[in-house]
């Protein structure tokens, strides 16, 4: 499942939580998060317990977003909206300063052209981690792993 979200990040959040409380009365949960998302799904792995992937995350948004500030286009549905200064700061309440890592899988590319992969790597030092060179910010090859990370998530 990965559902649209709504642009301002406590909104988004609280979606997240909402599904993620639902789920749980049925099913395990796991989290997959790439850029913005990967930075919700730190949050989430860490106020749920949940194992979780990242996928070249963005480790500061509230600061890497200043430069989004303005008009946006939603990627699911290409609808407008509006990224200010507030939602930037607003991503500072959902920093985790010491992410869980024994459960989390980072995947990052070097060629990722809008984050420094080695923040990354950095931040999450004590996680699994795959590291390629080249690529992009969307993750080049992403479909070749997804057995690898089917796997991480289910042991």
């Amino acid at each position: 499942m990965a559902p649209s979200l709504p642009n301002i990040p406590e909104l988004a959040l609280e979606t997240l939580q909402e599904i993620i409380e639902t789920l749980q009365q049925h099913e395990s949960v796991t989290l997959v998060g790439s850029s913005l998302g990967g930075f919700y799904a730190t949050w989430l792995a860490n106020h749920y317990d949940l194992p979780y992937v990242l996928v070249n995350p963005s480790v500061e948004p509230y600061i890497t977003l200043e430069r989004a500030i303005g008009q946006g286009v939603n990627f699911h549905d290409s609808s407008r909206y509006e990224w200010n200064a507030q939602h930037t700061a607003s991503l500072l309440k959902f920093k985790v300063a010491q992410p869980p890592t024994k459960r989390c899988l980072l995947m990052v590319q070097t060629g990722d052209e809008l984050l420094d992969y080695r923040q990354a790597v950095t931040h999450y030092s004590a996680a699994k981690q795959m590291v390629e060179e080249g690529g992009h910010h969307g993750f080049a090859g992403f479909d070749k792993h997804l057995k690898t990370i089917t796997d991480f998530l289910q042991a």
